[in-house]
């Protein structure tokens, strides 16, 4: 049974791997199942509106959602993005469990990008 539980908490470690699907405007775990939606806006194109994040049932708890929204942020960082989170879960979960990325929300003042 110790080698069940060992390979139970392996799983949960491991990474998933999260596809940046450019001309869908996604980040998709690798089986397209779950997925990060956004648009980009504004006049110089360096706003990237986080619409929907999407995990399906069978796949939810196991911090999914996180992942591709870490890799949205991460693009966005490298990307010099500011982001508007208007899907739920980045705003009301996310941002408030990593409040380090607060620094790449948009806001008016934001000298990225002009709305």
């Amino acid at each position: 049974m110790a080698a069940t539980s060992e390979a139970t908490a392996t799983a949960k470690q491991e990474v998933p791997k999260i596809v940046w699907n450019e001309k869908q405007s996604r980040f998709e775990s690798e089986d397209k199942a779950a997925y990060l939606e956004y648009v980009v806006v504004g006049k110089d194109g360096k706003v990237m509106d986080i619409l929907h994040t999407y995990v399906p049932p069978s796949k939810r708890g196991l911090g999914l959602a996180s992942h591709l929204c870490l890799a949205a942020f991460n693009h966005a960082k490298s990307h010099s993005f500011s982001i508007i989170p208007s899907c739920s879960y980045v705003s009301d979960t996310f941002l408030p469990k990593n409040p380090s990325w607060n620094s790449l929300v948009y806001s008016k003042e934001d000298p990225r990008s002009n709305i």
